[in-house]
């Protein structure tokens, strides 16, 4: 009979940072890692149909609102310069989740973790609705991506190489 490899409801922290032995390293890239990192790049898709949907609507917020040439200009630009360097940076997250990159896919988890802290932040202190047409499904997704990624295999083989170089 083989060890159940069902993690406990309360694991010490210390078996966390542990290394795991070779043999516990799976030689294919894990579901969970495919998933997190799909997932990941569907985000980064999704960025990219959100700041083309802007752009088109964004001569119609100007003219509604009676921004100046100047402050429309530096207002598209300044919204297309953070949303491109944020789509790129997913892009590279997920090819470097696909690739087993162990720092990516922590940082891709802080992230999850931030956007699911402000999401009940916002729900429970100041009563914004989740709904389906607002954030339950950003919100599903990235509960989904945190689980995928967090999982053992998916740690185990994002690992594998920094443990067996050394």
């Amino acid at each position: 009979m083989t060890e159940s490899r069902k993690r406990a409801a309360i694991e010490p922290a210390l078996v966390l940072v542990e290394r795991e032995s070779s043999a516990e390293f799976p030689s294919k890239r894990p579901a969970t890692t495919v998933l997190g990192a799909v997932f990941v790049l569907t985000r980064a898709l999704a960025g990219l149909l959100w700041l083309g949907a802007f752009l088109l609507v964004w001569p119609e917020i100007v003219a509604e609102e009676g921004f100046d040439t100047e402050e429309a200009q530096f207002g598209g630009w300044l919204v297309s310069s953070v949303s491109g360097v944020g789509i790129i940076a997913l892009f590279l997250l997920a090819w470097l989740i696909w690739r087993g990159n162990n720092t990516a896919r922590i940082l891709v988890m802080c992230g999850l973790t931030l956007s699911i802290t402000t999401s009940a932040i916002g729900y429970f202190a100041m009563g914004e609705e989740i709904t389906i047409r607002t954030t339950l499904m950003v919100l599903a997704l990235d509960i989904l991506v945190l689980l995928a990624l967090s999982s053992r295999d998916s740690r185990a083989w994002a690992r594998r190489r920094s443990t067996a170089t050394t």
